[in-house]
């Protein structure tokens, strides 16, 4: 402690001795925060933050003129970010250059940085109307996932798996740190993950979920360090909790059991972010399959999607036990 110094019986110390003290009270309160002067002492976000989740839309023209009331309902918020968990068409509608560019000017509207994890219908599921599935998602990486897609998504400060020479084509595989919450976005899609259609798409299948496994198991193991709170993790498919891990040719198999290791072993909220099945939800399906126990600090939701052209609010607040509150924002105009 600082205390006066005595220069005599009931002498007062001298204004440059003031202002000494002052300085090197000021030093040490800095170097105790950690931070530089001229900066805020107080953690950034230390009250929570929102985040936008939409999914499976817009699948029509009509929707297409409903997620503009969606896009300007979003704006009128303090969303950080948007985040759209894969299927931006129809899966009977063709994958065309053209549509992909309409999308992707449609999501620019949006204020907040923009993130967008593939889904079936974007690339898997274009063998329906002609086209060559792997070629259709070379274009969506190239359209979305490059640096310059006017998406803002640079203000995340993305971290892509495509950094990693191994997984050099991934770019989609994403995480991103906001406030003390890790989100990561994970290319596992519907259509049973691409497995299962034909000799081609296995093997895609098989490179890209050792690229996903990969990227899963990251998440857990940054998430693990004492500085964050949480983990949420985004997937465009609905991986079928209640389906089984042994069942047949199960494209989510490998996903699952990695998925529930992992969660078993962590002791910090997991949410899972999907779409694919257009059905707004919010449960806990997860268990683990040793112990037949629920595993309650994990946490699924699903997204809106085509009819229903609403999204849901999600909130990450440091205060509450569970960290995380889950709205769903229905779009007046559009119901």
């Amino acid at each position: 402690m600082l205390r006066w110094l005595k220069t005599g019986s009931n002498e007062r110390p001298k204004p440059w001795l003031l202002s000494l003290i002052l300085a090197i009270a000021m030093a040490i309160f800095w170097g105790w925060q950690g931070i530089q002067p001229g900066q805020s002492a107080t953690p950034p976000l230390q009250g929570g933050f929102e985040f936008a989740l939409i999914g499976d839309l817009p699948y029509t023209p009509e929707q297409a003129q409903q997620f503009q009331r969606l896009i300007t309902d979003v704006n009128q918020t303090q969303a950080a970010f948007v985040i759209h968990d894969g299927d931006i068409k129809s899966s009977i509608v063709p994958c065309q250059d053209t549509l992909f560019l309409d999308r992707r000017r449609l999501f620019q509207q949006f204020q907040a940085p923009f993130v967008l994890v593939p889904g079936d219908n974007d690339w898997t599921d274009c063998h329906r109307t002609g086209e060559d599935p792997e070629e259709r998602l070379a274009k969506v990486r190239s359209l979305f996932f490059d640096s310059d897609n006017g998406l803002k998504s640079f203000a995340l400060n993305l971290t892509h798996q495509s950094e990693k020479p191994q997984f050099r084509e991934y770019v989609e595989n994403v995480r991103w740190r906001y406030g003390s919450v890790l989100f990561a976005g994970i290319h596992v899609v519907g259509s049973n993950n691409n497995l299962g259609r034909s000799a081609s798409g296995d093997a895609e299948y098989r490179r890209r979920n050792e690229a996903n496994l990969d990227w899963l198991k990251q998440a857990f193991a940054v998430a693990q360090q004492p500085d964050y709170d949480a983990l949420v993790l985004i997937i465009h498919a609905n991986p079928n909790f209640g389906r089984g891990l042994d069942s047949g040719n199960n494209g989510f198999r490998d996903f699952l059991q990695v998925l529930e290791t992992q969660t078993t072993d962590f002791s910090k909220p997991v949410v899972l972010v999907h779409g694919d099945s257009h059905y707004f939800q919010i449960d806990k399906p997860l268990v683990n399959h040793k112990t037949k126990q629920r595993l309650m600090h994990f946490t699924r939701v699903e997204t809106f999607g085509d009819p229903d052209v609403h999204w849901v609010s999600g909130r990450f607040d440091p205060s509450l036990p569970q960290k995380f509150q889950f709205e769903p924002r229905v779009v007046t105009q559009n119901r």
